[in-house]
């Protein structure tokens, strides 16, 4: 997202980041971005909450006009109300049903595989 960020600005095009992991977005140093304090896969809102949603991202773009440094990250002052959802997020056991990761390649048809592969 950070990388894509940067080109589309070297382009002239500006970008906004949103996202709910300040780790992250600190690290990919994206051109603008702005961090929601919400749980992962919430960074707009929260789920069917229309005034939350519309909030979040009036606030957010509101960013392209306050964020005058590159790589600056202005944090949202929105609360997810209950923080239960913390524990969960920072448990290193839990209920995480992914699948170990295949280092195999991974097509969706026989013809895919044979252009990736020239074959």
């Amino acid at each position: 997202m950070s990388l894509a960020a940067r080109h589309l600005e070297a382009l002239g095009i500006p970008t906004l980041c949103l996202g709910s992991a300040l780790d992250i977005l600190e690290a990919g140093a994206p051109p603008r971005a702005v961090f929601v304090d919400y749980p992962l896969g919430h960074s707009t809102g929260k789920p069917f909450d229309r005034a939350d949603q519309a909030r979040v991202l009036r606030a957010a773009l509101r960013a392209f006009e306050t964020i005058a440094t590159p790589g600056d990250i202005t944090r949202l002052g929105a609360a997810w109300g209950d923080d239960s959802w913390r524990a969960q997020a920072a448990a290193t056991r839990g209920d995480d049903t992914r699948m170990p990761r295949d280092t195999s390649p991974q097509y969706q048809t026989e013809d895919d595989r044979r252009l990736a592969e020239g074959g």
